[in-house]
């Protein structure tokens, strides 16, 4: 004979979806609130760290741009070595301040010697990658990941800078 009415399996399951319809339905509809400002305020910290790191990172980036535009105005035949470099630390600090401008440091004039300027920028180049890799643990995902690149970038620019420095005369 075949059984028929509820059955304990039947009846746990029936209770197991409505429960979770229950919480997904959010039972606490006639809340005071405090769950959106809550919300509301984690986001807008979480924007505001964004702001501090990218306009800390913009800066750094802005300032290197201003030595690599000194070292070519001190030693014009570094020029050509130095262009690709510096127009690439040039859109690395648009995308950084989306547009935005932002005050510069006053930074001492380049070396009198040639290699030695290179040298001081390919330094420069490291300092400011490490900056931005110091940056990541605090940085959103998608800023991160435009620091990580920034930042691989800067290594690569210290290393080709490193190379210029040696086929440089002084």
């Amino acid at each position: 004979m075949r059984r028929t009415g509820t059955t304990r399996r039947g009846a746990l399951t029936a209770t197991g979806a409505i429960a979770l319809g229950a919480m997904l339905a959010g039972c606490g509809e006639g809340g005071d609130g405090r769950e959106d400002t809550t919300i509301a305020d984690a986001q807008a910290a979480a924007a505001q760290v964004e702001s501090t790191l990218r306009m800390t990172a913009a800066t750094a980036s802005r300032n290197l741009l201003v030595q690599y535009d000194q070292v070519v105005k001190a030693h014009p035949k570094t020029e050509t070595g130095l262009t690709p470099l510096r127009d690439a630390v040039r859109a690395h600090t648009t995308a950084l301040s989306r547009g935005e401008g932002g005050a510069l440091a006053l930074s001492r004039p380049p070396a009198a010697d040639a290699k030695a300027a290179v040298k001081e920028l390919a330094a420069a180049e490291r300092r400011t990658a490490d900056a931005h890799t110091a940056m990541l643990l605090k940085a959103p995902p998608e800023l991160a990941r435009l620091l990580a690149s920034i930042a691989a970038a800067g290594a690569a620019h210290a290393y080709l800078l490193t190379e210029l420095a040696k086929e440089t005369s002084s």
